[in-house]
């Protein structure tokens, strides 16, 4: 089974736009294995009201903690401990797209991050980053720890304004593709995910 694992350079950078392009333009099936702060709504059902293809299956999350926090701290709160061994990928046929909880370096537990969990299920990386004060540094080291595990990056999405100075120089240091751009917009709809994904180098 290809994996392909949406991860970002931090919190709110736009992760779940890019997986909803992505998993429709692949016609692919979604999962988020780990959601919190669920209470202010599931990754999962802004994917639902998204994707408009047949083929993709929306998979149920593996833990659903209601905490906006890491997945080590929301998980704590309510007595569970999540260690990555214990959770099931999906079985499916199709390209299942995987979407991160924050960026890589989140915890999980007292002694697994999230790029444990992409190296252990051997996925494929999209980085998402997006141009604000700091993004430079955030996405050079989100860089450094991937090509540090060897993990196989298929290439970073832009979400919001340009910045070509700033993503000049993280090409610079960072090896890795612009497979996509997203521009600012007050509303996502299922027609502009499929004119989206035309556009991306998938």
């Amino acid at each position: 089974m290809r994996k392909i694992f949406i991860t970002g350079i931090g919190t709110g950078v736009g992760k779940t736009i890019v997986s909803a392009i992505i998993t429709e333009a692949l016609q692919a099936d979604y999962w988020k294995p780990l959601q919190t702060g669920y209470a202010e709504g599931k990754d999962s059902d802004v994917i639902r009201n998204l994707i408009s293809n047949k083929k993709t299956k929306i998979h149920p999350e593996a833990f659903c903690l209601s905490k906006p926090a890491s997945p080590f701290a929301a998980a704590e709160e309510e007595g569970i401990k999540i260690e990555i061994k214990n959770i099931v990928i999906p079985e499916t046929d199709n390209i299942l797209v995987i979407e991160g909880a924050g960026g890589l370096m989140v915890p999980i537990n007292e002694d697994e991050l999230m790029i444990d969990m992409i190296e252990q299920w051997n996925a494929e990386v999209v980085l998402v980053s997006q141009n604000y004060l700091g993004s430079i540094n955030h996405t050079m080291l989100s860089c450094m720890a991937l090509a540090d595990r060897n993990i196989n990056v298929l290439g970073i999405v832009y979400n919001g304004e340009d910045n070509l100075m700033a993503e000049r120089s993280i090409l610079s240091f960072c090896n890795y593709p612009v497979i996509g751009r997203i521009k600012p917009e007050n509303i996502f709809t299922p027609e502009r995910i499929i004119a989206y994904g035309k556009e991306f180098s998938l």
